[in-house]
């Protein structure tokens, strides 16, 4: 079957979703290891049977839902290119935000000390590493499946200013100090129906909700991260938009000061930050 062909094929069987070329194409890319460039190109070429009987599979499988990262094993992510499996939770470009709030709390030129705790696939450790090279990155996660993807992605894009540590939150930093401590904690409650919704039904649970109270992770960083928090020292997380209120209280009432929210691309509270005093 020609490239064409096979890719409209595609299309119609995700006619149900409202980017269904974009993803027909994302899959056949992974598929023959092409660019959009050359499906384009080569729309005429004819995809042999082995290539075309896989591609139908993740059409099949992106129909019921499964999530279009884990099937590609890859997700771009702050101008890097993660690869991505279901032991951790798949990056998205609102945490990009946090990467960015990070960025301008930490020198270009001169050593810092950062730590990423629940680092996942290492996004956010990455990114940060790879701005800020004379940075000394400290990733942390509780699930050694985590790190190995992290660990991974470090290796192939070879950022060596990471190091990766198996621990929950902070108890994996003995008796350090940064300058900044950045998470994207778990911060859906145990229950919301949002965890039965598209993604996230395929996600890592430990990763998506801390249990019963929304906030929970959130303010247990809080109280841990201020042992580990250089004077003047940034904490940063992403949250929920609409737990801005909720984590600017929780990090008042734990003593930070110059504590802020901003907003993501969609105007929606997604950061929250303070700064020890």
């Amino acid at each position: 079957m020609r490239v064409r062909d096979l890719l409209a094929e595609g299309v119609k069987a995700l006619f149900a979703r409202a980017d269904a070329r974009r993803e027909a194409v994302l899959l056949l890319r992974s598929v023959l290891d092409k660019s959009e460039a050359w499906l384009v190109a080569h729309a005429d070429d004819t995809v042999a049977a082995p290539n075309a009987a896989a591609y139908r599979e993740l059409v099949e499988r992106r129909a019921g839902g499964e999530p279009i990262a884990y099937l590609t094993g890859t997700r771009g992510f702050h101008a890097i290119e993660l690869r991505v499996t279901p032991n951790v939770l798949i990056p998205r470009a609102e945490t990009e935000v946090l990467v960015d709030l990070a960025l301008q709390r930490i020198p270009v030129d001169a050593d810092c000390a950062v730590a990423d705790l629940g680092t996942g696939s290492g996004a956010i450790a990455l990114a940060i590493a790879r701005q800020r090279p004379r940075a000394r990155v400290v990733a942390t996660d509780v699930s050694e499946a985590a790190l190995e993807v992290a660990r991974d992605n470090a290796a192939r894009l070879k950022i060596g200013n990471v190091e990766f540590r198996q621990g929950a939150w902070c108890a994996a930093l003995p008796a350090e100090r940064f300058e900044v401590i950045a998470s994207n904690p778990p911060y859906v409650a145990a229950g919301d129906p949002y965890l039965h919704e598209g993604d996230l039904r395929f996600e890592p649970p430990l990763a998506l909700s801390p249990g019963t109270d929304a906030l929970g992770a959130i303010r247990v960083i809080a109280s841990q991260a201020k042992a580990h928090l250089a004077t003047g020292g940034w904490l940063l997380f992403e949250h929920g938009i609409d737990q801005g209120a909720g984590v600017r209280g929780v990090l008042t009432g734990r003593g930070y000061r110059d504590v802020f929210t901003e907003r993501d691309l969609e105007d929606r509270e997604r950061v929250s930050g303070g700064q020890r005093a």
